[in-house]
């Protein structure tokens, strides 16, 4: 009998996992706590080498044509004038691309979303996750890709499962290329560009637009803007529209207006005008806190933890999506290499655990001026 494998989270990585382990011949299913769906949540992703590989192993190494490349890195200075410049081309890709891309090749009767877990029992002869519908599903191993706010973490890890904020937010927009001020688009556009403060820092660069589009005047700008806030500064950042605070983050619809008016008058007092007018031009901001999380383990009585779910490293690195390939082809090779579960559990953790966690630690370096 194949091995049933739930995947908890139904993101880029777990679709990964879930991709690789199908075709490999497990008895895969991908259960998703969203009800509508991932779709058009991402922007551009800097795209390393494991990504590149995971497209060619599924035949879609094409879609690394299907990115916008800055052909060089500028810093700029208060004045808006190029202070640095490196010839340092790099490519980003859409995220949207490649999750649309996963989620087709995937077959959609083996991904439900709605599904939201709130416990996992152990059984005789495997494991069962609750939902909060009060159903329960069987698994001979469950695979938590359900991200830095895991449900199934605890359950590996007990109660070290709390990942650390580092006292720092990111703010991002994604503005329309046609939106954006001609003044901006001349200082910014085909550049990966830069500009350093005391404690913050901006970077944007051009991504496709939405409908993974590269062609001049459909793709969007992408700019991220590093910011420190207290404990209690970053519980009102993530208070929603409704008054809810939010543990990690919140998306653009959830931003008040307050909240991105007082955005728009910081950047217009802070940055170089070409920054200014790019977090100006964007109407519905998102914010995201930034924390650090090292799993002690990432495998416990048939449940193992994968992406963000085992190691939270700070967006620095670049390196998320990549990290969660890297976790795929480990799960599946220690799979297709081992007939007991228990082994190949204990072979992927061997293969990642240091793998993961000198990201985090890389990352962690990284942000260190941001302190």
């Amino acid at each position: 009998m194949s091995l049933r494998i739930i995947i908890v989270g139904g993101s880029i990585g777990g679709l990964f996992a879930a991709t690789l382990l199908h075709r490999a011949g497990f008895d895969v299913r991908v259960r998703e706590r969203s009800v509508h769906g991932l779709e058009g949540r991402g922007a551009g992703l800097v795209a390393q080498q494991e990504v590149f590989a995971m497209l060619r192993e599924v035949g879609r190494d094409h879609l690394a044509q299907f990115g916008v490349t800055a052909h060089e890195r500028i810093y700029l200075d208060r004045a808006g004038e190029v202070i640095q410049r490196h010839h340092m081309p790099q490519t980003q890709l859409s995220w949207d691309v490649l999750f649309r891309t996963f989620r087709q090749i995937f077959p959609a009767d083996r991904y439900e979303g709605g599904r939201n877990v709130v416990g996992i029992e152990h059984e005789n002869a495997g494991v069962a996750i609750r939902f909060a519908d009060g159903t329960r599903e069987r698994a001979d191993v469950i695979i938590g890709a359900d991200g830095i706010g895991s449900q199934v973490r605890p359950a590996v890890v007990g109660g070290q499962s709390r990942p650390n904020y580092v006292g720092y937010a990111t703010w991002r927009g994604l503005v329309s290329e046609q939106a954006m001020p001609k003044r901006a688009a001349q200082t910014l556009f085909e550049r990966f560009a830069f500009y350093e403060m005391p404690g913050s820092h901006i970077l944007g660069y051009l991504v496709p637009g939405a409908d993974g589009s590269v062609e001049p005047g459909h793709r969007r700008y992408n700019w991220v803007w590093y910011r420190r806030y207290s404990e209690q500064e970053i519980a009102s950042v993530l208070t929603d529209v409704e008054g809810k605070v939010h543990p990690f983050s919140l998306a653009p619809p959830q931003v008040t207006r307050d909240a991105a008016n007082s955005l728009h008058a910081d950047a217009a007092r802070l940055l170089p005008v070409a920054f200014a007018e790019a977090v100006g031009a964007e109407p519905h901001p998102f914010v995201h806190a930034i924390f650090d999380y090292s799993a002690p383990r990432m495998v416990a009585n048939g449940i193992v933890l994968m992406g963000d779910a085992a190691f939270v490293a700070r967006p620095h690195t670049a390196m998320g999506v990549a990290k969660a390939a890297g976790d795929a082809f480990a799960l599946r090779d220690a799979f297709t290499s081992h007939d007991d579960p228990a082994a190949a559990l204990a072979a992927y953790e061997r293969a990642r655990f240091e793998i993961d966690r000198a990201v985090v630690n890389y990352g962690v370096r990284l942000g260190s001026a941001l302190k």
